[in-house]
């Protein structure tokens, strides 16, 4: 049993009130037990941050040395008529002062829906909210010069925008006879209203490339990305679809919806012709899958592993699950971790998770009604305040059992690192650990303990945590 005598604690304080037990923890030798865990080190790089290639020229946002913080802005089925794009621009300058560099907006182009579309259905890549279409002018989301503000927005805060792309599917055309198929099929596309990117039968699977490709989706016309012509309009010519997102409209990178669809070669060959930070949804919880789309498509991918990894520890109560593999670990700098997305939300003890995401590597997201609506935005700004400023480091894991997790942030470059303890049990819990500094006094930069502890020359210290909660300490400085 895990038993902790704060009874003992308090009553001390109130007899010598002099001795301010509040402000710093006795410290004693370490006791043998503390020592027989031994501390692994699961990230073997150099330390340095995670980074998207934001410049911190021209705003007020630079990142700090833990890397940047990514906001997922926007939900399913969010605020409709065409007002989402000024609601999130009236945001971007909170989310830069809290520390976030990035903002992930949905798909952006007209969907077979019209005004009602998330726009997961495109039509129309070059349709923004500017052609009488599928019923309506303006997307679900605004209009296109909405869009253009808010890029322009978040870029007076020196914040990144990516946009989210679904090329694995169309929605929305016509009916035509189709030789491949010997029926008709809803793959007509050469009336859409901006005139470019006309498609047929030719354009979609089955055809003369293939009877199929690596996936399809829903039943919608599979686009053909082997077909020389969907490159060219998808990201080759001068007013390809993502030359005119990027130059044009503003976006600095993307989120490639539902890759398992297609090869990894055609995110590899987006990127090498128009660059931008990029990031994959490859829905898969095998580590070794989504390292291998990683790195096939020279991108980042959406860490699964981690987020079921997650689940199955701080919703399941085996915090030892987190001893497990996970993209992270694999290659922090292709990893975007998340808590919950617009299509799925399963972890319920979110405050864990967050603190476990925005204390070690990767690329974290935050997902906008956690932040808006559901969780204590105090407490997310204060987690996004510490990784931006102390979850520097490769990362050694301290202790793990079915209720505690303790991990260590080594540093970097100078900055000193952290160590963040995770305890999902019921009541306080306390350990000695091995800390980066002797004889040094270090806090809890969550305000969750009040101890200030000096570790000992060995560099060992003794460390509290809140029932259900979580703790970040780091050199009091």
């Amino acid at each position: 049993m895990k038993l902790k005598k704060h009874v003992g604690i308090l009553a001390s304080c109130v007899l010598f009130s002099f001795l301010s037990c509040d402000k710093e923890e006795e410290q004693s030798d370490v006791p043998t037990s503390s020592k027989e865990f031994k501390a692994i080190q699961v990230t073997k790089h150099d330390g340095k941050p995670f980074s998207t290639g934001n410049t911190g020229e021209t705003g007020k946002f630079v990142n700090g040395p833990g890397g940047g913080v990514l906001m997922q802005a926007f939900y399913w089925d969010p605020t409709g008529g065409g007002v989402w794009w000024d609601t999130v621009k009236g945001k971007v300058t909170a989310w830069s002062d809290a520390g976030i560099n990035a903002i992930w907006l949905p798909p952006a182009s007209k969907g077979q829906g019209g005004g009602y579309s998330m726009g997961y259905d495109p039509t129309d890549y070059f349709d923004l909210g500017d052609y009488n279409q599928n019923g309506t002018v303006e997307t679900r989301f605004g209009s296109k010069a909405e869009l253009v503000s808010l890029i322009n927005k978040a870029h007076t805060e020196d914040m990144q925008v990516y946009a989210d792309i679904v090329i694995n599917h169309n929605s929305g055309g016509q009916l035509e006879t189709n030789p491949y198929t010997g029926t008709d099929t809803w793959t007509d596309f050469s009336g859409v209203a901006s005139g470019k990117f006309l498609r047929s039968y030719h354009d979609f699977y089955k055809n003369s490339y293939g009877n199929n490709d690596e996936g399809s989706f829903g039943g919608y016309p599979d686009l053909c990305h082997a077909n020389p012509y969907v490159q060219d309009w998808l990201w080759n010519r001068s007013d390809a679809v993502a030359k005119y997102y990027k130059n044009t409209i503003g976006f600095d990178g993307w989120r490639f919806d539902y890759v398992k669809g297609f090869g990894p070669w055609v995110v590899h060959d987006w990127n090498a012709s128009v660059g931008g930070f990029s990031v994959g949804e490859y829905w898969d919880s095998n580590v070794n899958t989504l390292e291998w789309w990683a790195n096939n498509a020279n991108s980042s991918v959406f860490d699964f592993a981690c987020y079921y990894k997650m689940n199955d520890a701080f919703d399941g109560n085996n915090l030892n699950v987190l001893n497990d593999d996970m993209m992270w670990k694999r290659n922090p700098y292709k990893a975007v971790t998340f808590v919950t997305n617009h299509d799925t939300d399963e972890i319920w003890n979110k405050y864990l998770a967050y603190a476990y995401i925005l204390t070690h590597e990767g690329y974290p997201t935050i997902f906008y009604r956690d932040y808006e609506e559901w969780l204590d935005k105090s407490k997310l700004n204060n987690l996004i305040w510490i990784h931006n400023n102390k979850a520097t480091g490769n990362t050694t894991i301290l202790y793990t059992d079915t209720d505690e997790y303790i991990a260590r942030r080594n540093g970097y470059n100078g900055n000193p690192g952290l160590i963040v303890y995770l305890n999902n049990s019921d009541s306080w819990q306390e350990r000695w650990i091995q800390t980066n500094w002797s004889n040094t006094q270090i806090k809890d930069f969550t305000g969750n303990s009040g101890w200030y502890p000096t570790t000992q020359s060995d560099q060992w210290v003794k460390i509290e945590c809140p029932p259900k909660g979580y703790s970040v300490w780091s050199i009091n400085m």
